[in-house]
């Protein structure tokens, strides 16, 4: 390198958009759920690169995956198509509900490839009367602007000129809600099957049924948006398999690629012919490289011993957080699914939730939050006993902190 400069949080602010805020820690090695920064110090992860790193960081089958398909073929246009997508889709129709499967690179483009074809799908089927979607406050679904709008926290979709339309919300768990919404001319209904960013809420079962029976009374497509909760997240492969509910498109990313930028989505073939050649399409979807790691990781994950881990490690998270709580008093709920899981700041600590995550990064241990109220972990599917332990001693320090 003929110019030296310092790699650090510095050159953040010199060479980057404004739009992170990003801390000051830059890890720059993992392995399992620890992970390394630059001055060498040691964290435990229970983020997850926000639900992402399902398998921790360099598993041996995912780097082992991208390492040989490296040396075959990176990239074909779609054109062509590839083994690895060939293999990835067969398997992810083998052990869906789907028939079909769609690539592309995020949640966002998984989400914007399910609203369009539910559009597509409904002027075709029914004609252009049929174009209303209905998504619920405080959801989310991606940045791209129409996965935005559909998103149901309007600070997100503000501020960028007219928005796509005939988009409303309704609120989740209140079925009267969405009642008073739906009708023949509602297109597709999109809900996550938890919601995540919106505060780690699970559906109740009357809830999540009754939705699937006003889609069907209406004739409206069901979406569900399985970025964050897919692929074992929840101790299922996905997270319908244990509401008693199938959708008919669903969205998958995050997990899917366990660290690899992929994105997916799965459908019936009746609905699915919608998307005619040439109506969408992405570049790198489908490419040899994050088909190949995506396929290594639903290979890993859906397994009866990782699922039946993901609900096992899933009570010592809660039992573990219950403990501190007891001691410190700081949460008025612990809640979520899986490995998915919410501890709600009480009362006294509203608005604090990015403190917790700051105190607890500098006890080495990485968390996440969901609004400005809610600490939430994500941790690896197959993270450590240990490490879990270990990464809720550090955790409890930073609690103890904060409680000063």
């Amino acid at each position: 390198m003929s110019e030296h400069f310092s790699v650090d949080r510095e050159l953040f602010n010199e060479v980057m958009v404004p739009n992170y805020a990003p801390s000051a820690v830059i890890p720059v090695r993992g392995k399992g759920s620890r992970v390394w920064d630059q001055q060498d110090n040691e964290y435990i992860d229970f983020a997850g690169g926000i639900a992402v790193s399902a398998l921790g960081h360099c598993h041996p089958a995912l780097v082992g995956a991208l390492k040989e398909q490296g040396e075959k073929i990176w990239h074909l246009s779609n054109v062509l198509t590839n083994e690895p997508a060939l293999r990835l889709a067969k398997k992810l129709v083998d052990n869906t509900f789907a028939e079909k499967v769609y690539f592309c690179n995020s949640g966002a483009e998984a989400n914007e490839a399910a609203l369009k074809l539910a559009r597509r799908w409904a002027l075709e089927v029914h004609g252009e009367e049929k174009s209303q979607i209905i998504a619920f406050k405080q959801g989310f679904h991606g940045r791209t602007f129409f996965t935005v709008t559909v998103g149901g926290q309007a600070a997100y979709s503000d501020g960028f000129g007219p928005k796509p339309g005939n988009i409303d919300h309704a609120e989740y768990n209140n079925l009267d809600s969405l009642k008073a919404l739906i009708s023949d001319k509602t297109c597709a209904v999109m809900i996550e099957p938890l919601q995540g960013e919106g505060g780690i809420v699970a559906p109740t079962d009357e809830f999540i049924k009754g939705v699937r029976e006003l889609c069907n009374q209406h004739n409206a497509l069901l979406i569900f948006d399985e970025v964050q909760t897919g692929l074992g997240r929840l101790g299922s492969l996905y997270a319908y398999m244990d509401l008693g509910v199938t959708p008919d498109i669903l969205s998958s990313a995050k997990g899917l690629g366990g660290g690899f930028p992929i994105g997916a989505m799965l459908t019936t073939t009746d609905i699915a012919q919608h998307l005619k050649i040439g109506t969408h399409g992405s570049t790198y979807g489908g490419n040899p490289l994050a088909c190949a790691v995506g396929e290594a990781v639903l290979d890993t994950v859906n397994t009866p011993e990782v699922l039946a881990g993901v609900k096992a490690k899933s009570t010592l998270y809660v039992d573990g957080l219950n403990a501190i709580n007891a001691k410190y008093n700081v949460f008025s709920e612990i809640r979520g699914k899986g490995l998915l899981i919410g501890a709600v700041l009480n009362e006294n600590y509203q608005g604090k939730a990015k403190d917790f995550l700051n105190a607890a990064m500098a006890e080495g241990v990485m968390t996440l939050v969901a609004g400005a109220s809610i600490v939430r972990f994500a941790p690896s599917l197959v993270i450590s006993d240990d490490d879990i332990t270990e990464g809720l001693v550090r955790f409890e320090r930073a609690v103890a902190k904060m409680v000063k």
